[in-house]
């Protein structure tokens, strides 16, 4: 397949919308460093951050290539408008109490590992060749989030209505990842990754039990629908990223 093939609007948008994911979610994360309960899971989180940080810049790289307008990562991940990121609103919500964290991060690393293994097969091999390294930390990252979903969901009385309470409220925000749209019905014609809808019996199979032997319940699809995928971010990204692009808007094209 040829570079003018490859480049196609879908294409560039599809691998965007990876590397927002993961940056957005990445600078997320990385506010709870020295806020954790304990020193390991202090550290634990904010590798994951760095873990993520690591496949948004793999991500950012490749979407500025496939572009061709010479924007490289930092660009891409600090001089857009709000509008003009792509990553799913999960990703963008505040980090709020410790198990409200880990039940987002295990719902969204689940879905990762389930894209990250179906891009094996991409006919953008570079795609194919990122997603390969970043299956190895997204399945580190569902087990480690897993685990804490575990003890908290099964835990005590009040762990318990945590970690239900922040089901509850993240759950809807999964119908995103699978929502049908023209970008991926173009890349999972072109052979660059699945649709995402695809990947919705999958992650529910790796999922919903889990969550069950947790003694959590799972709650039912509702009509609720977020935008962030499409650039319709929700109230709490514009606070975000005037956070991670200060010094870039401050002191543009600052270097040290």
């Amino acid at each position: 397949m040829t570079q003018q093939n490859i480049a196609t609007p879908a294409h560039i948008e599809y691998v965007l919308r990876m590397g927002d994911n993961a940056l957005i979610l990445g600078q997320r994360l990385a506010e709870w460093c020295g806020h954790a309960p304990v020193l390991e899971e202090d550290m634990a989180l904010t590798n994951t951050a760095l873990d993520l940080i690591g496949q948004a810049r793999l991500l950012l790289t490749h979407a500025g290539k496939l572009e061709g307008r010479g924007r490289d990562e930092d660009q891409l991940a600090f001089l857009r408008t709000e509008r003009e990121y792509r990553n799913v609103t999960l990703t963008e919500l505040p980090n709020g109490d410790f198990g409200r964290t880990v039940v987002r991060n295990f719902l969204f690393a689940a879905f990762q590992v389930q894209l990250y293994q179906r891009l094996a097969t991409s006919s953008d091999t570079e795609l194919a060749a990122i997603a390969a390294k970043s299956l190895k930390e997204a399945l580190y990252h569902m087990r480690h989030a897993g685990e804490w979903v575990l003890r908290l969901g099964d835990g005590t009385e009040v762990s318990h209505a945590k970690a239900q309470a922040a089901l509850d409220e993240l759950w809807p925000y999964t119908a995103e990842f699978f929502a049908p749209n023209p970008t991926d019905e173009a890349a999972a014609a072109a052979g660059i990754g699945p649709a995402w809808g695809s990947l919705e019996a999958a992650w529910e199979s790796q999922v919903v039990p889990l969550l069950h032997e947790a003694t959590l319940t799972v709650p039912a699809r509702t009509p609720f629908k977020s935008y962030g995928k499409f650039g319709r971010h929700s109230e709490h990204m514009g606070h975000l990223l005037a956070t991670m692009q200060y010094m870039q808007r401050t002191y543009p094209g600052a270097s040290w």
